[in-house]
């Protein structure tokens, strides 16, 4: 069956134990019974690799997340659309319409805010997960061009009951609160009142979509919302008016909305399928990112859970889309960011202009430090790597392996924002490839430079690189799965 080589001592190992066992490390290296010295020390190259890069298709899991592992933009909307075929549910799970996903099949461009992007295929239904805040106005503009853009969606948009609602008011406080800081001190908000509603949801004060299928109890629930929520800001609610529209926008909704933890866990025991698309994206996340440079919700892979219902053990395969540079939009500490002609390249060649707001991504090398804190928080099973054609510009390429700080290499990606703006990231560099890729298909058509770039990605980040994105349409991915 066949023997591996591992350095300084041969060992035959059967290669059928390794088979069975790519997905229990613990199991393997006891079957291998290989010593603690050998194991601590990586000898067995052949057993380490085989976990490492084990094969894993994300295609043949039940249950699916994609999420953003820098700080949003990677492309998510488009790997989503790309596997949604294969999907029969396809469910956002946190943020609001300050997400902007765009798609392009045959040319024709896409942009989301709320909606799923699975939305194009016309077998998959999709959810908003009660994780997400929902601006209903934004909502129905998106219906509205789905149907300029004969894209058929009757049936197929769902609404958990669950899901929080973004008043109106919310986005002219998260305005006023914006306006209010000093320089330096703004976070540079999409000003679309996602973190005002879901300080409104964690004060216990927030309205829900399924509240507005209750008329008779919605006024006293909006007074009381825009009473706190208004405190120390110049906040003039009309609780009457705003009561009525609310009670027609329930008319409106009230065939989409669903109890959604039952419908997944119903569709789950029927044998469908579920991808979960993540918004933002791990460092804005409000917990693990560079806080307070943040969004409001958990948009690592623990808000995929607690924002759709479903347990962690369900989720069979979790996927990190990651830029083949890095971007970020808005203020906050960014340690290899690019402000030279280099960075203005990346932003003019990659299209770095905000699907929601139009602004300007701040652009930057590769930075694979940030990567490994993301990938300990995610644990990606595979990463898709994306917009790697932008990169084909460059004569020559940087990469971000690690931080020093005060002459010291750091261990984890700091916490303190002021540690964090005064570390040295310190560089790998590669040559470029000069080369059009966007029409490669396969990996080994890729230049040889552009191969060692995505294999030292690898092995820094000890995750398959099993999407390579060359271009914006559908057609435009490698897959080394």
């Amino acid at each position: 069956e066949g023997t591996l080589n591992c350095w300084e001592r041969k060992l035959e190992i059967n290669v059928s134990i390794l088979l069975e066992s790519l997905h229990q490390p613990n199991i393997m290296l006891s079957k291998l019974i290989l010593s603690n010295n050998i194991v601590k020390n990586n000898i067995c190259v052949g057993a380490v690799n085989a976990y490492k890069y084990s094969t894993h298709n994300p295609e043949d899991k039940r249950v699916i997340a994609i999420m953003g592992s820098q700080w949003g933009d990677e492309g998510k909307g488009k790997l989503v659309d790309v596997l949604g075929e294969n999907f029969d549910i396809i469910a956002r799970c946190a943020g609001g319409a300050n997400a902007g996903h765009t798609v392009v099949v045959e040319g024709k461009k896409y942009a989301f805010h709320l909606m799923p992007s699975g939305i194009l295929w016309p077998n998959s239904k999709c959810l908003i997960g009660n994780g997400v805040v929902l601006h209903i106005p934004s909502l129905f503009k998106e219906i509205k061009n789905l149907e300029d853009q004969d894209v058929p969606h009757e049936g197929r948009i769902l609404l958990s009951d669950r899901c929080h609602v973004v008043m109106d008011f919310h986005q002219e406080l998260d305005g006023l609160q914006e306006d209010s800081l000093k320089e330096g001190e703004k976070i540079g908000t999409t000003r679309k009142g996602i973190g005002p509603a879901y300080v409104s949801k964690c004060g216990r004060v927030g309205i829900r979509v399924g509240d507005l299928l209750h008329p008779d109890t919605l006024r006293s629930k909006i007074e009381k919302l825009a009473f706190r929520a208004g405190a120390g800001f110049d906040l003039s609610v009309d609780v009457d008016k705003v009561t009525k529209t609310y009670i027609e926008y329930g008319e409106k909704i009230k065939d989409m909305v669903v109890d959604s933890t039952v419908m997944i866990h119903d569709a789950l025991a029927d044998g469908k399928k579920v991808m979960i698309e993540g918004a933002n994206a791990t460092m804005l996340d409000v917990d693990f990112g560079t806080y307070p440079f943040v969004t409001s919700s958990n948009c690592s892979i623990g808000g995929a859970c607690t924002g759709l219902g479903i347990p962690p053990k369900y989720i069979e395969s979790v996927i990190g889309i990651m830029k083949a540079y890095t971007t970020r939009v808005g203020e906050g500490p960014f340690p290899t960011e690019l402000t030279n002609e280099i960075g203005n390249t990346l932003q003019t060649v990659g299209g770095e202009f905000g699907v929601t707001t139009g602004r300007p991504r701040r652009c930057g090398w590769l930075d694979l430090e940030q990567m490994k804190h993301s990938n300990r928080v995610n644990a990606f099973d595979v990463i898709n790597l994306t917009k790697l054609d932008v990169l084909s510009e460059l004569d020559e390429i940087k990469l971000g392996v690690a931080y020093k700080h005060n002459g010291k290499i750091l261990n984890g990606f700091p916490a303190n924002l002021e540690t964090l703006s005064e570390v040295e990231v310190v560089y790998e560099t590669f040559p470029g490839w000069r080369d059009d890729i966007s029409k490669v298909r396969h990996l080994e058509d890729l230049p040889q430079s552009a191969l060692n770039y995505i294999k030292r990605i690898e092995d820094v980040l000890e995750t398959k690189v099993g999407y390579i994105g060359v271009g914006q349409g559908r057609e435009a991915m490698i897959y080394d799965l």
